[in-house]
């Protein structure tokens, strides 16, 4: 069989058969893999530990009729370690995976920039951002408005989501797509505080030197809008992938 040799997080597995699992990767060159490691479960597997959730390998796949099968595994970031010793940290890598696995579903299609999305988030939870360590609500956040936005839901912080008024504006509404002026601004919208939506604005960049000083109240505000954001357009997303396959 022909093989093919990749850059892969682990998104999930699950049992196949005594001893195989079937391993669900986001790839840097071919997006989302599904691939049957044979054997794995055993305690003579040569990979088996390098091939949990929160793993980042070079995976050498050999290409299969219906699924591929991992022929080689080397080990580039070992992310579950350091994760599994906080929990807070565990629980937003985990939101990451599935978030990941949720917005990328074609199968076989490139998806470079939710991978390397998900490798740095991963990495700044378990060593740091660019600028030092962040809290990992702080960092789930970020990559929660920085995935959604490659996948082309990008949230407005400023200026109105809905008419394109110049901002900033003190409305947001997750179902519009964020800030929103008083003409446009839906009943029941949010009032966020200044400080929380300029918080929001960057984590949504990557600007993490804006977020050395945070109070509380921001970061907790911050964190329930980018709660109600991401589950409002994921829930959109999957019913525009269901239209699609009907």
């Amino acid at each position: 069989m022909p093989t093919y040799r990749d850059h892969a997080v682990v998104l999930r597995t699950h049992k196949l058969g005594e001893a195989d699992r079937i391993i669900t990767m986001l790839s840097r060159s071919r997006g989302k893999v599904r691939a049957v490691a044979r054997g794995v479960r055993r305690t003579s597997s040569k990979f088996g530990a390098r091939l949990e959730p929160f793993s980042h390998v070079d995976v050498q796949l050999a290409t299969g009729h219906s699924l591929d099968v991992v022929a080689q595994v080397e080990s580039l970031d070992a992310f579950g370690g350091p994760l599994s010793a906080d929990y807070p940290s565990y629980t937003a890598g985990q939101v990451m995976l599935e978030t990941a696995d949720r917005l990328v579903v074609e199968e076989g299609e490139p998806a470079i920039q939710h991978y390397r999305l998900l490798v740095g988030a991963l990495r700044a939870l378990t060593a740091g951002t660019a600028d030092g360590p962040r809290p990992p609500t702080l960092v789930l956040d970020s990559y929660l408005l920085r995935a959604l936005a490659v996948s082309g839901y990008a949230p407005s912080f400023r200026d109105c989501a809905l008419c394109g008024l110049e901002g900033p504006h003190a409305a947001f509404s997750p179902a519009s797509g964020g800030a929103v002026c008083e003409r446009c601004r839906p009943a029941g919208s949010a009032r966020p505080s200044t400080d929380t939506l300029e918080l929001l604005g960057a984590l949504l960049e990557g600007r993490w030197q804006a977020t050395r000083e945070v109070a509380p109240r921001a970061a907790r505000e911050a964190s329930g809008l980018t709660s109600a954001f991401t589950a409002w357009h994921l829930e959109r997303s999957l019913r525009s992938m269901a239209h699609v396959e009907r």
